[in-house]
C-alpha cells in the first residue's frame, strides 16, 4: 500500500531524534520531544485549493521542518506518516 495525497498535501516521514544529548546524557522516552524535521515521501498535485492556486514547492526526498502541531499522523502497514498541508511546512534543510 502507498498513500498518495490530494490538492495541497504533503505525506512526512519522521527523521529518527537522537537518543543522547550533545553532552552525552541519555534521554528517558518521556523526556524526548517528536522531531520536526521529517522527510518527504509523497507530494500532492497542488492546483485549485480554497479558491487559490496552488504550486507545490516541495519535492520527494526533500528534508523539511514543519509546525509543531500539524498535521494528522496516519499509521500504514507498521510504519508511521503524517499528512500536513504544504503551508505547514516551513522550511527545506538544505546540506
Amino acid at each position: 500500500m502507498r498513500l498518495v495525497p490530494l490538492g495541497d498535501k504533503v505525506v512526512l516521514k519522521q527523521l529518527m531524534s537522537e537518543e543522547t544529548t550533545k553532552s552525552g546524557i541519555v534521554l528517558p522516552g518521556q523526556a524526548k520531544e517528536k522531531p520536526q524535521q521529517a522527510e518527504v515521501i509523497a507530494v500532492g498535485p497542488g492546483g485549485i485549493v480554497d479558491g487559490k492556486e496552488v504550486q507545490m514547492q516541495v519535492k520527494v526526498g526533500d528534508k523539511v521542518i514543519y509546525s509543531k502541531y500539524s498535521g494528522t499522523e496516519v499509521k500504514l502497514d507498521d510504519e508511521e506518516f503524517i499528512i500536513v498541508k504544504q503551508n505547514d511546512i516551513v522550511a527545506v534543510v538544505e546540506d
